[in-house]
């Protein structure tokens, strides 16, 4: 079973839609035991990190989260979701994050090195780059298009846990994998056939 933790967040539903497509069991649940419970276990997102991170310990998630982790079941972080596994975001200052893995969210420049200017947000697809092997992305290509919504991304403190990347104005950390804990910035729901495989490697982990 996959438990989608519920804490008002945008893109829940397409992420249950995503994983029902695939034939997996899902649960749309904010209840301690109903997570610990599940095989997998999803954080999506999306919206702002101060009010999602307010959310979540307003809904005593927080906790939650971590016993996720500690207890090893496979955990994914989805767009927000990813954001908020880190210590903070320059979207919202003093706002706390999980913690769960080292960095920091900063904004995406709108200008490149060599001057370019770039839309904020960055909305559409970009492709893949894999600087190391992940599991989420077991079977698809380098250079695999995925789809983003977003005006924020991840500045990783180890930059060993990170698994794709993309260039949008600067290079985006796209996607993270330390232990039983997987994220991306893109979103696999909305990501056609690769996204779908994505989602399928999750659950094969």
């Amino acid at each position: 079973m996959v438990a989608i933790i519920d804490y008002d967040a945008g893109n829940i539903r397409s992420v249950e839609k995503a994983f029902d497509y695939l034939g997996a069991e899902t649960i749309l649940t904010r209840d301690n035991r109903e997570v610990l419970r599940a095989d997998h276990v999803v954080l999506p997102g999306v919206g702002s990190f101060g009010d999602a991170i307010r959310k979540i310990d307003e809904y005593g998630l927080r906790s939650t989260i971590k016993q996720v982790v500690d207890e090893k079941i496979p955990f994914m972080g989805i767009c927000l979701g990813q954001q908020l596994l880190f210590d903070s975001s320059e979207e919202s200052v003093g706002a706390c994050g999980l913690g769960i893995l080292r960095g920091k969210i900063v904004s995406i420049p709108d200008r490149d090195a060599e001057g370019n200017s770039y839309k904020i947000p960055q909305i559409g697809w970009n492709s893949l780059k894999f600087p190391r092997e992940g599991k989420l992305f077991k079977g698809i290509d380098e250079g695999a298009y995925v789809y983003f919504v977003h005006s924020y991304y991840l500045d990783a403190e180890d930059k060993s846990i990170v698994t794709a990347t993309c260039e949008y104005s600067t290079t985006i950390e796209a996607s993270v994998e330390s232990g039983n804990v997987f994220a991306c910035q893109f979103h696999p729901e909305k990501s056609a056939e690769v996204g779908m495989q994505i989602l399928k490697n999750f659950l094969n982990v």
